[in-house]
């Protein structure tokens, strides 16, 4: 098993797919990061984004043909410490509707079992309670609060939450 990100390819799931960011997909991918409900989440996105970042691999999230999200993840790669970390925010008119958890259960698979991560972590603003509960059904477990962990645009300090998967705790 690989430990570093190689080209990706799409990652189908029963409504969902996981495809990888095409440039036709970088303007509605921008369009949904400056909903409100998305960018109250997300910091402002750089002018090239969705550029490719270095350690990263990113995925349009598709539904019916449709772009509707974005989830990207990267990993610690020194052997002690390995593990993998996701990213992700869908269009707000879907929500509600368990796609969330669908593209997180579809990562997540991916990276356990195309991968091999035991661990997998995720970062949200504690206050992003939808966010959570999303997490929790796939199998994430708080960890603990970090306090004044992000800086908001409004120049605000936030805490954030992290939670950890572990390979044998995926809810599939």
């Amino acid at each position: 098993m690989s430990s570093a990100p190689q080209l990706p390819s799409d990652l189908p799931g029963p409504r969902v797919v996981l495809t990888p960011i095409r440039p036709e997909h970088r303007g509605r991918l921008r369009e949904i990061h400056g909903t409100p409900e998305v960018a109250r989440w997300w910091k402002q996105p750089d002018a090239d984004w969705p550029a490719p970042e270095p350690g990263t691999t990113a995925y349009a999230v598709l539904l019916d043909g449709a772009v509707i999200g974005f989830v990207q993840w990267y990993h610690e790669p020194e052997p002690e410490y390995r593990h993998a970390g996701i990213d992700l925010f869908l269009d707000p008119a879907v929500h509600g509707r368990g796609l969330g958890t669908e593209v997180v259960r579809v990562l997540c698979a991916h990276l356990v079992d195309d991968h091999g991560f035991h661990r997998i972590v995720i970062d949200p603003e504690a206050a992003n309670a939808a966010a959570i509960a999303c997490y929790r059904k796939v199998g994430f477990r708080d960890v603990g609060v970090m306090r004044e962990y992000y800086l908001g645009a409004d120049g605000v300090w936030r805490d954030g939450l992290m939670m950890e998967l572990l390979a044998r705790e995926l809810v599939r």
